[in-house]
């Protein structure tokens, strides 16, 4: 029979078994993140052999039916997909960015319609920015009529999403509390934040406190910094890492890096490589 003092023997030694595992191991015990690229256009089998999981793929210009809305051009995604393994992780809707999603009368139906595409082609996600024109803040403080005139297309377009298993991932420069006040409004677990660790960076914003922050309020994420490779730049990568893991983030992370060589496969590589060893 285990006496007590051999029962708390053992358990002694598993806790201090634990606590001197090496960050690698304990590492290797969290679920891998898949990294995805926007550097290859619709080739997968590019991004294969840069040792991509995905895609982030674009919806061609603005048009009353958006290119991605022709099943023609869903199916050769899903072929493309089927023959290399390789899954698209996301859409993103560019061209708001010239046509506001909070004013554009066309602007609620392109995003119907990607939803749809997401929908048919498996992807979780899809990214709605705001810059340029579209940009929430004047200077630090809101834009509030645009503010509110984005909640108010969100909270209609938030249940299609859900229904169709979509989030809807909200990019600006934003910080922690200025993205929560903004998802606190819409209120769906379809609308979340698409954080960027580069722009957040440039903005001067603490990236490891918003992202713990975002905790439960995350779609997705960029990695890039500026002209640099990652892990080479102005982002402190470690407690970006360290930040996502204690967040307990398990979506895409997605490369909007620069290539330094001009070989997007061999830098997308590099950078996907580093990540990997940061233990994500």
């Amino acid at each position: 029979m285990q006496t007590r003092r051999t029962f708390l023997h053992h358990g002694a030694t598993v806790l201090t078994g634990a606590a001197l595992m090496s960050p690698g191991l304990a590492a290797a015990t969290q679920p891998r993140l898949r990294i995805g690229a926007r550097h290859f256009g619709n080739d997968f089998a590019a991004a294969k052999r840069a040792g991509m999981d995905g895609l982030e793929l674009g919806v061609g210009g603005p048009a009353e039916r958006l290119a991605i809305a022709d099943p023609a051009a869903r199916q050769k995604l899903k072929d493309d997909m089927q023959a290399t393994g390789l899954t698209t992780c996301s859409f993103s809707l560019d061209l708001l960015n010239g046509h506001p999603l909070f004013s554009d009368p066309q602007a609620p139906a392109w995003v119907e319609q990607t939803i749809a595409a997401c929908q048919d082609v498996g992807a979780g996600g899809m990214l709605v920015p705001f810059f340029g024109q579209a940009h929430l803040l004047d200077g630090k403080a809101w834009k509030k009529d645009a503010l509110d005139a984005l909640v108010v297309r969100l909270k209609a377009l938030a249940p299609k999403a859900q229904a169709a298993g979509v989030c809807l991932g909200i990019e600006c420069s934003l910080d922690a509390r200025q993205y929560l006040e903004l998802l606190d409004r819409v209120g769906s677990e379809s609308v979340k934040a698409y954080y960027d660790i580069g722009n957040s960076t440039n903005a001067g914003f603490d990236v490891p406190a918003d992202l713990r922050a975002l905790k439960g309020r995350l779609c997705m994420i960029h990695f890039k910094d500026g002209p640099s490779y990652l892990g080479e730049g102005k982002v402190k990568m470690e407690p970006v890492a360290a930040a996502i893991q204690a967040s307990g983030y398990q979506g895409w992370i997605v490369l909007e890096t620069a290539n330094p060589s001009q070989n997007a496969e061999a830098d997308c590589r590099r950078n996907a490589e580093f990540i990997r060893k940061l233990g994500l």
